[in-house]
């Protein structure tokens, strides 16, 4: 089937970049084998990428037009015009993802998401198999009913991951999010719909080269794994004077 002309768009820029964010997104304490189509498959990977790696550097433009800026969606937040983009390909599995989602996520939101620098856009990265694919799924769905977010802090809450993502799992998470119609959650977890958005999302981070998580992309700058708070602040700065915005020390 032929795809579209901005899906060819976003294909070649991939690919322009790919050669670099393998290097750089790659560099991290694991590695993973991609997975068959088929979802479920477990990885031979790790908890998640410790944060081992120096900063990195480089900024590449064909990997900041991977920022999708969509103003209705739910798995992003922060204004669509902020002149900083961090992708942020996770796992609710990994605990290093969790990590920075508690610890240094909240911060960055304070800092730069709630005074318009920054726009923090999530992708789902689902790489330990079928508990992170239903996590993932259950997340979307959330977010289908504006309480995506919530889901996010209850799934990353001190011991969540351990309970695991069973159905019963991800209905409590539900509840806990704040999530009204469970039913529509169990609807939309369990359909096309959340499938093809989780492969989308799981597709644009295998192209880029990525093999672990967290991973990230700030204004196309690859950054992997939970890396110190500073190493993110001054790669939002260095990206928002970059762009002729603020930074929240402005």
């Amino acid at each position: 089937m032929p795809k579209s002309n901005n899906n060819k768009k976003k294909n070649f820029a991939i690919g322009a970049g790919v050669a670099v964010a393998a290097a750089l997104l790659g560099a991290a304490s694991y590695t993973a084998t991609k997975p068959s189509d088929s979802p479920g498959t477990t990885l031979k990977a790790s908890a998640g990428a410790a944060p081992s790696a120096e900063p990195q550097t480089g900024v590449y433009p064909e990997l900041e037009k991977l920022a999708r800026r969509d103003a209705k969606d739910p798995l992003a937040q922060g204004r669509a015009d902020a002149p900083v983009v961090m992708v942020e390909y996770a796992d609710f599995k990994c605990g290093f993802c969790g990590k920075f989602a508690r610890d240094t996520e909240p911060g960055l939101v304070k800092q730069y998401v709630d005074k318009g620098v920054l726009r923090i856009e999530w992708r789902n990265f689902p790489i330990f198999g079928a508990d992170s694919e239903r996590a993932a799924r259950g997340a979307w769905a959330a977010g289908r009913q504006g309480r995506f977010w919530q889901f996010h802090e209850a799934a990353y809450a001190e011991g969540a991951k351990e309970k695991g993502f069973g159905e019963e799992r991800l209905t409590e998470l539900a509840k806990e999010a704040g999530v009204k119609d469970l039913d529509r959650f169990a609807a939309d977890a369990g359909g096309d719909a959340a499938q093809a958005a989780v492969k989308k999302d799981q597709e644009e981070a295998y192209g880029l080269g990525a093999t672990s998580t967290p991973s990230f992309l700030v204004n196309g700058r690859p950054i992997s794994g939970a890396q110190p708070d500073e190493v993110f602040r001054q790669a939002i700065e260095a990206a928002a004077g970059q762009a002729g915005g603020k930074g929240a020390s402005e």
